[in-house]
C-alpha cells in the first residue's frame, strides 16, 4: 500500500521485515492477518527476545537523525484485558519511543524522552478487545496525533521528543526488554516512516486538511529568516547610500598601472627598453617608438647604434682593402682587428674549439671567430624590438618585422 501510494521506501523502515521474524522464531508464531498482503505473527509465549540486529538498529538510528516528522504504524489483535509493549526503542532503561497497550486500564500510553527525562503521555481507549485494529500514532515537532482504524481519536501539543538516538539504541517489538512488558495477540504490518501525515499511508482515504506543525514551524523559520537577511540588507543598503553621496563630491580619475608604478591620466613616461614616449590616457596606456631626427654624418663616419641609447649616433669608420667598416665591426687580417674610432686595433680573443668538421666551418660577418654552419645568432642577444622577430642567416642575425609591422626609419629592428 505504501509503494502503490508513492512511499519512498528510503524513508521507512517495515520492522517485520527488518527482524527477519519467521515461524522458528522462539516466542512468535506465523498465523493469518487481517489480510494475506504480508506476514502476521502471534505473539504468546513469555520466554521470548524480538530485538533488532545491530544494522538494523544502525539503520533505524540515522534514520531518526535530527526528524521531527514520523509515524508509527501497525495492524494488530490483542488478547482481552491483557497489557504489553507493542513497539519500544530504547537504552537501556530509557525509552525514547515506547507504545504500550494496557487492557487493564483500557490506556494507550506514548513513553518518550525530553531534556534527558521521561515523559508519558496517556490516551483512554480500548485495544485490548480481541478485535483487529488499525494504530497510528503520529509526531510532527510537538504535535501529536492518535489514529484507529482510520479515525482521528487524540491530538495533543507536547514537549518535542528527542530523536537523536545513541548508538547503544536497539528497537523491540512486541516487549519492552528481556523480561517485562510482554504483548499477547497478533501483530502485522509494523512501520516507522518518516514523511509529514504518515498515517495517509495507512488511511489513503483520509484527507490532510492543513500543514502539519513541523511544516508550520519551517514557514515561521523561514520567515524570520527572511526578516533577518532583509534587515542585513537594509544596513548595507543605508551603507551604500551614504557612501555614494560622499563620492558625489569626489572626482574620479583613472590611472595606470605600470610595472608597480602608477601614472595619473596625461602622465607621459620613457620606455627605455623598447625607446618609446608612453602616455596615460583615461586608464589606458598609449606607446609610441621615439622619432629620432635625420642622421648626416661626415664622409668618415657612419651611424651606428650605441649601448644605452635609442638613436644611432655617428662613428668614425674604419676602411681595409677597400672594405668600408662601421665602428665594432671586425676583420680577419693575419690577425682579428676591430674598428674603433676609426682606427683598426688588434683584438686578442682566443676563438673557442668548434665541434665539426672543418667543412662546416663558417665565418660570420665582421667576426674572426668561425662558428659551425647552423649556429644560433639570435641566441647571443641579438637585439630586436618588441615587434619584430630576430632571424638567423648562414652568417649572421637579422631583424625582420612581424605581420602587420613596418619598420621604422628603415631599421627592423623597431617595427610599428
Amino acid at each position: 500500500t505504501a509503494v502503490g501510494f508513492g512511499m519512498d521506501p528510503d524513508l521507512q523502515i517495515d520492522i517485520i521485515t527488518e527482524l527477519d521474524l519467521v515461524n522458528t522464531t522462539l516466542g512468535v508464531t506465523q498465523v493469518s492477518g487481517l489480510h494475506n498482503a504480508s506476514k502476521a505473527f502471534l505473539f504468546q509465549d513469555t520466554e521470548r527476545e524480538i530485538h533488532a540486529a545491530p544494522h538494523v538498529s544502525e539503520k533505524l538510528i540515522q534514520l531518526f537523525r535530527n526528524k521531527s516528522e514520523f509515524t508509527f504504524l501497525a495492524t494488530l489483535q490483542q488478547k482481552a484485558s491483557t497489557s504489553g509493549v507493542i513497539l519500544s526503542i530504547r537504552e537501556l532503561e530509557h525509552s525514547y519511543f515506547e507504545l504500550e497497550s494496557s487492557g487493564l486500564r483500557d490506556e494507550v500510553r506514548f513513553h518518550y524522552r525530553f531534556n534527558g527525562k521521561t515523559r508519558t503521555e496517556v490516551f483512554p481507549y480500548r485495544l485490548a478487545d480481541g478485535q483487529w485494529h488499525k494504530l497510528a500514532v503520529s509526531l510532527s515537532a510537538s504535535h501529536l496525533l492518535l489514529h484507529v482504524d482510520c479515525n482521528r481519536i487524540y491530538e495533543r501539543v507536547i514537549d518535542p521528543p528527542e530523536t537523536n538516538l545513541t548508538p547503544e539504541s536497539n528497537l523491540w517489538l512486541g516487549q519492552r526488554n528481556r523480561k517485562h512488558g510482554f504483548f499477547k495477540g497478533v501483530i502485522q504490518d509494523v512501520k516507522v516512516i518518516f514523511i509529514p501525515n504518515g498515517y495517509i499511508t495507512q488511511c489513503p482515504n483520509l484527507n490532510r486538511t492543513c500543514p502539519t506543525c513541523s511544516d508550520f514551524l519551517s514557514l515561521v523559520q523561514g520567515i524570520m529568516d527572511l526578516q533577518e537577511l532583509l534587515a542585513k540588507m537594509t544596513a548595507k543598503l543605508n551603507y551604500a547610500e551614504t557612501r555614494l553621496s560622499q563620492l558625489e563630491d569626489c572626482h574620479c580619475e583613472k590611472t595606470c598601472q605600470v610595472n608597480g608604478l602608477i601614472y595619473r591620466d596625461k602622465d607621459s613616461w620613457v620606455e627605455d627598453d623598447h625607446c618609446r614616449n608612453c602616455t596615460c590616457k583615461s586608464g589606458a596606456v598609449e606607446c609610441r617608438r621615439m622619432s629620432c631626427p635625420p642622421l648626416e654624418c661626415p664622409p668618415d663616419a657612419l651611424p651606428v647604434h650605441v649601448e644605452g641609447q635609442c638613436c644611432k649616433v655617428c662613428r668614425a669608420k674604419c676602411i681595409y682593402g677597400g672594405k668600408v667598416l662601421a665602428e665594432g665591426q671586425r676583420v680577419l687580417t693575419k690577425s682579428c682587428r676591430e674598428c674603433r674610432n676609426g682606427v683598426l686595433v688588434k683584438v686578442t680573443e682566443t676563438c673557442p674549439p668548434l665541434n665539426c668538421s672543418e667543412k662546416d666551418h663558417v665565418l660570420p660577418e665582421n667576426q674572426c671567430c668561425s662558428v659551425c654552419r647552423g649556429h644560433n645568432f639570435c641566441a647571443e642577444g641579438h637585439r630586436c624590438g618588441e615587434n619584430s622577430e630576430c632571424k638567423n642567416w648562414n652568417t649572421k642575425a637579422t631583424c625582420e618585422c612581424k605581420n602587420g609591422y613596418l619598420s621604422v626609419q628603415g631599421d627592423s629592428a623597431y617595427c610599428e
